[in-house]
């Protein structure tokens, strides 16, 4: 037992991960040390303190109440703070929705509407199931039940767990549930070390074990913050989708949100093949949750995920100097599954349709034949930008976002021998360093010779969607104050990029 406990903590024993640096201090205590704001423009960050896993949001009359664990110590034990939108994608603080007790902090889980008054608490009451560490034992995991009637607002602890830790692993966490319209059931689905676990129940309160999905080789370690849903595809057919964050870079791959799409019986999920896909390819988007679109339920769903990786999350950021606080969450994307021409189906990303709306203003720039270098008229610390590059012989193209006034400072986004990339090691600081994370790159058609970027640039993160939305990379980027200006560049020849427009959000 010890005396501060906090979830990820308890993760690096067991992952064989590097141990995490030591807990930041007491949010708040510098803020007077650094005058100029760096709080996101445009992306939920919290009031104070410390921001780490969002949990799915509960949709009610009032709107969309996310909530996601927050301390006032970086990586320290915590509580679930609520959010709440009208859409999904602006939030705004709700306080503190299940609070902290000594020694045994709240850590992710999910919140359903009980409808049906399954579990007695009331039609209509959000009930959560989340995971703490019983008596502060890391090997006793188990799944809490609490409810609300007051609309999410604040919650009751039912007592005991609902979920016992069925064999005292300290890997058992993290339970997603929803309703089973076709079989009149509630489903939950755990993460386990290199598995998911599926269990079932009538009422939220008694589960009944169904099996498990196990996946070892290559190792993509143990699976967090696990997702199981359903959606109907483009062409019309329906899929189930089964999720979770990971450890990828153990074998080469990214450190986000695996799924496989397959079909689910009611007891088994069967995947459509053996390996998974990737929802995001940067470094930055752990822990992520989904949730059915409201006005499209069966055939969108909306997304978001905590913009950190545990290789050097529980550390002082800049933020924690300018403005009291740690972490912030992605932009909302809105997901759709499509067919492929091979057959299989994937999951699309582009940003919520909302967002364009947010811009306070809208600019054109005009078309440029770049051969080398090319600064741009524009500067702004947070937008949107889209734009497509084409080129012939070229053998590297791009563009450099958060550029500082003599160029020193930036980070590169673009296309080079088949991988589109992000590189933040030009923005690098040596007080808040990524260390050997400073580029992540994707794959694409090496014999692409165009590309169609979205590029969000906020004050601390940059996120890229290419083409359609196959592909996404996410990462944090440490720019400094006065890091706003823009440019574009190729190696090995010429290209042009055009459809260039710029939505300001500053």
């Amino acid at each position: 037992m010890t005396s501060h406990l906090s979830r990820r903590t308890l993760m690096t024993g067991l992952c064989g991960a590097a141990t995490l640096p030591a807990l930041g201090a007491a949010a708040g205590k510098a803020v007077a040390q650094q005058a100029v704001s760096l709080r996101a423009a445009y992306h939920l960050t919290p009031p104070s303190g410390w921001l780490s896993d969002p949990q799915r949001p509960a949709v009610t009359p009032a709107g969309h109440q996310l909530y996601y664990l927050h301390s006032d110590r970086n990586n320290a034990p915590g509580w679930w703070q609520r959010a709440s939108s009208p859409d999904g994608l602006t939030f705004a603080d709700g306080g503190t929705a299940i609070p902290l007790e000594p020694n045994f902090p709240v850590w992710t889980g999910s919140s359903v509407i009980d409808t049906e008054n399954t579990a007695g608490f009331g039609a209509g009451a959000i009930v959560v199931l989340a995971t703490r560490p019983s008596g502060g034992d890391r090997f006793r995991q188990e799944q809490y039940l609490y409810f609300s009637t007051d609309g999410g607002v604040s919650f009751t602890a039912y007592g005991a767990p609902v979920i016992p830790n069925p064999d005292g692993s300290d890997w058992f966490r993290d339970p997603k549930i929803h309703w089973d319209a076709h079989r009149g059931e509630w489903v939950v689905v755990i993460g386990r070390p290199q598995s998911f676990w599926f269990a079932t129940s009538p009422d939220l309160i008694h589960w009944t074990y169904r099996s498990s999905f196990g996946y070892a080789d290559p190792n993509i370690g143990g699976f967090e913050c696990p997702d199981l849903f359903e959606l109907t595809a483009d062409d019309g057919t329906s899929h189930w989708v089964l999720g979770g964050s990971t450890q990828g870079d153990y074998t080469g791959r990214p450190d986000t949100y695996a799924y496989w799409t397959g079909s689910w019986d009611g007891a088994t999920f069967r995947p459509d093949s053996r390996d998974p896909q990737w929802l995001d390819w940067g470094w930055d988007w752990y822990a992520g949750v989904t949730w059915p679109d409201p006005g499209s339920p069966t055939t969108r769903r909306f997304g978001l995920a905590w913009m950190n990786n545990w290789h050097y999350a529980a550390r002082t950021v800049p933020t924690d100097v300018s403005d009291g606080y740690n972490g912030q969450m992605s932009i909302t994307r809105e997901l759709r599954l499509a067919r492929q021409p091979g057959g299989w189906y994937t999951l699309l990303s582009r940003p919520h349709p909302a967002l364009a709306r947010r811009a306070k203003r809208t600019v054109v720039l005009p078309d440029q034949n770049v051969d080398g270098a090319k600064v741009l008229e524009f500067a702004s610390d947070a937008y949107q930008l889209d734009l497509e590059i084409s080129w012939s012989d070229a053998a590297n193209v791009g563009l450099s976002v958060g550029r500082s006034a003599d160029g020193s400072r930036h980070t590169n986004i673009g296309v080079y021998a088949g991988s589109v990339y992000v590189d933040r090691r030009p923005s690098d600081r040596a007080d808040y360093s990524f260390g050997t994370y400073g580029q992540s790159e994707a794959p694409i058609d090496p014999t692409a010779r165009s590309v169609r970027l979205t590029v969000l640039v906020d004050r601390q993160s940059v996120e890229v969607f290419v083409g359609a939305g196959f592909t996404v990379l996410s990462h944090q980027v440490f720019f400094r104050p006065g890091d706003n200006g823009l440019s574009l560049y190729t190696d090995g020849g010429a290209a042009r990029f055009s459809g260039i427009v710029v939505r300001d959000f500053a």
